[in-house]
C-alpha cells in the first residue's frame, strides 16, 4: 500500500510502463540531483544535512518552479493532499526549507521555498539544467492569482500529455520581464544624458517581441504569466499561458484576448466567496 510508481529510484526506470518526463511535478526533478525513493535519505550543502525522500524532492523542485504553491496542489507520496500541520510539509518547513504564507481571504496556505530551500535545489542541480528556481514570496497582494499558475500548467500538461509532447521546463513571468528590461536598459549604463527612459525605439522593441515570440501592440510588449517549453517529434515549442481572474475587466481583459495567451480562468478562493472547484470553476480558454 505504501508503493507509488512515482517514487522508484531510477530516473529512466520504465519497469512500471511509466512515462515520468508526462509527471508534472516529475519535470522540475530531472534538474536536480535529489533522493527519488520512499525512504528519506541524507543531503548536503556546506555544512548542513537534510532528510528528504522522493515526494519531499518534487515538492520543493515545483515550489522552486513556480515560487509560490498552494499546498492542496502538492501531494506526498500516496498522491494525498498535503497538510501543513503535518505530512512531509511540515518535514520541509522544520528544517528550514520552505515556509507557508496564509492567502489573505481564504483558508488556503501557500508554500514557498526559503533561501536554505533554493540553496539546496542549486547546490544539487546538474549542470545542463536550465529550470529557474526562486525562493520567497514577493508579490503577496497577488498571492490568490499566483498560487493559480500552477493549476493552469497542469492542465495544459494534460492536453500535451495527450500529443506525447515532452516538458522541459516552465518560465515565468518574472524571469521574461527580467530578460526584457536587461536588455532594454542594456546601454543606459553607459549614456551621460541618461534621463531615466531606456535607449530603444519602437522597432527595436517590436523586434526583440518578435525574436522572443512575444506579442506586441498598443506600443507594448505583452508578457504571460507562464511560458510553458515543451519537446513534440523532435522540434521545440512553447505555450503561453495568462490566468484570467474576476478583477479582469475593459481593456486589460480585452488586451490579453488579443494576445493569443492560453486563458486559464481561476475562482476566487475568498471566505464567503463562491466554493472553490477545481474541476469546474477552473477551465482553460482555447
Amino acid at each position: 500500500m505504501d508503493f507509488d510508481p512515482r517514487d522508484v529510484d531510477s530516473r529512466n526506470d520504465d519497469r512500471y510502463g511509466l512515462d515520468r518526463d508526462f509527471d508534472p511535478r516529475e519535470v522540475f526533478t530531472r534538474d536536480v540531483d535529489l533522493p527519488l525513493g520512499l525512504e528519506r535519505e541524507i543531503v548536503r550543502d556546506r555544512d548542513r544535512e537534510y532528510t528528504l525522500r522522493g515526494s519531499e524532492s518534487r515538492t520543493l523542485a515545483t515550489v522552486g518552479a513556480f515560487r509560490v504553491v498552494s499546498s492542496r496542489d502538492l501531494r506526498d507520496s500516496r498522491d494525498r493532499e498535503l497538510d501543513p500541520r503535518s505530512s512531509g510539509l511540515r518535514h520541509l518547513r522544520e528544517q528550514g526549507l520552505v515556509e507557508t504564507v496564509r492567502v489573505p481571504g481564504t483558508r488556503e496556505r501557500a508554500v514557498v521555498l526559503t533561501k536554505e530551500g533554493r540553496g539546496l535545489l542549486e547546490s544539487h542541480r546538474f549542470r545542463d539544467g536550465r529550470q529557474t528556481f526562486y525562493a520567497g514570496l514577493r508579490r503577496e497582494r497577488e498571492l490568490e492569482h499566483d498560487i493559480q499558475v500552477y493549476r493552469a500548467y497542469e492542465r495544459e500538461v494534460d492536453r500535451l500529455r495527450d500529443e506525447h509532447a515532452r516538458i522541459e521546463r516552465v518560465i515565468l513571468d518574472y524571469q521574461l520581464k527580467s530578460d526584457y528590461q536587461r536588455w532594454l536598459h542594456e546601454r543606459d549604463r553607459d549614456r551621460d544624458n541618461y534621463d531615466g527612459h531606456p535607449d530603444r525605439t519602437p522597432e527595436e522593441i517590436r523586434d526583440w517581441a518578435y525574436e522572443h515570440d512575444l506579442p506586441y501592440f498598443d506600443d507594448q510588449v505583452h508578457i504571460p504569466d507562464l511560458r510553458i517549453e515543451y519537446e513534440l517529434d523532435g522540434r521545440l515549442d512553447h505555450v503561453d499561458v495568462e490566468v484570467i481572474t474576476q478583477h479582469y475587466r475593459g481593456a486589460h481583459a480585452a488586451s490579453v484576448a488579443r494576445s493569443g495567451f492560453k486563458g486559464f480562468r481561476g475562482s476566487s478562493t475568498r471566505v464567503g466567496g463562491v466554493p472553490f472547484d477545481p474541476d469546474y470553476a477552473e477551465e482553460l480558454w482555447y
